[in-house]
């Protein structure tokens, strides 16, 4: 029987179980936080994002789920730097042209702040630049995509929450919880 978890990964965490990267090892990890043997993440999240991570045992899910040609959807709450007006939104919408090449259009609203955990540590907070959400819906995920993405459409993200991969969002999972499926 396939096993699915779907876990919150907090803000600093490897999308791995081990951290081959670094001399010391002292980054927060998989490990520190899920105890259950073979199972793997479909997908990363980069270390500065935070939410929803599923993990399973079924390769052939995980591939589902990773490969941008099956066009699983996932869903993101972006914190971004200033206000995007229409032309912004209607940009991301239609898909604009990375440095690796031209984005599948995207799902893009403007929504009012979530109710979501804080942050530790907090994003930076500036008086003179406004900031808002949106909600950005991929079916492909490149390296820092939603960033990119926004950062191309001059407004930089500030914190970047994925809610939903397929029909699996976080619902009331806390940051670092997890739970069978």
């Amino acid at each position: 029987m396939t096993r699915i978890i779907l876990f919150n990964k907090p803000y600093g965490v490897l999308s791995q179980f081990t951290d081959t990267g670094n001399a010391d090892s002292t980054r927060a990890t998989l490990s520190d936080y899920i105890d259950v043997p073979d199972v793997y993440p479909a997908g990363r999240l980069d270390r500065d994002s935070e939410g929803l991570l599923v993990l399973t045992d079924n390769g052939r899910l995980q591939a589902r789920l990773a490969d941008p040609r099956f066009k699983t959807e996932k869903t993101y709450l972006a914190q971004v730097e200033g206000c995007p007006d229409d032309a912004a939104i209607k940009a991301l919408r239609d898909g604009i042209t990375l440095k690796d090449g031209p984005t599948r259009p995207a799902k893009t609203r403007r929504i009012d702040p979530p109710e979501l955990w804080e942050r530790d540590p907090p994003i930076r907070f500036r008086k003179s630049v406004p900031d808002s959400w949106l909600e950005i819906t991929l079916s492909e995920g490149r390296n820092r995509q939603v960033r990119r993405m926004t950062a191309h459409v001059g407004h930089p993200t500030l914190r970047l929450v994925r809610w939903q991969v397929g029909d699996w969002t976080l619902a009331a999972l806390q940051p670092g919880a997890w739970r069978a499926v």
